[in-house]
């Protein structure tokens, strides 16, 4: 994942929508997906290229928790905080994550190898509390669990 920001290349993504400001959501994703942020250049671009104004894609990137203007980690940990996994230990989790990675919700460790974020549901709640790591989802974590789930995604795969 490119996380420079290139000029063509957001050119081609947003072409690759049709430069459409409907598409503001999608075009948003996909650069998430190459940069794994939105940087204020990058909203910059958007804006003009979509002729929209400035105020309209920060209010859609700073609206919806997915997309950040800061590059993420190489693993992402979202741990839900909605009320049936607070029910279930979800801010002891939190705490134990902080820990553990030594950063806190919404930050990024210095060597870059994870971020911490909040979500709120992930459609687990009978198996609260519930942990996304990159995009797969794990039920019933605790502070051990989620330290064996890091480890184990650090390990080299064959």
């Amino acid at each position: 994942m490119a996380t420079r920001y290139d000029k063509a290349i957001a050119n081609e993504i947003i072409a690759g929508f049709g430069a459409r400001p409907e598409m503001l959501v999608q075009i948003l994703n996909a650069f998430v997906a190459r940069y794994s942020h939105i940087s204020e250049e990058a909203m910059r671009h958007i804006a003009d290229a979509l002729n929209l104004s400035r105020a309209d894609v920060y209010g859609v990137v700073n609206f919806y928790h997915d997309f950040r203007t800061e590059p993420a980690g190489e693993t992402i940990v979202k741990i839900c905080q909605a009320e049936a996994c607070q029910a279930m230990g979800s801010r002891e989790l939190t705490a134990q994550a902080e820990a553990l990675l030594g950063i806190r919700m919404h930050e990024t460790s210095a060597d870059a190898r994870h971020s911490l974020e909040p979500v709120y549901c992930l459609g687990n709640c009978a198996c609260s509390p519930a942990v996304m790591i990159d995009e797969r989802v794990y039920g019933r974590v605790d502070g051990e669990r989620l330290a064996e789930l890091l480890e184990q995604g650090e390990k080299p795969r064959t």
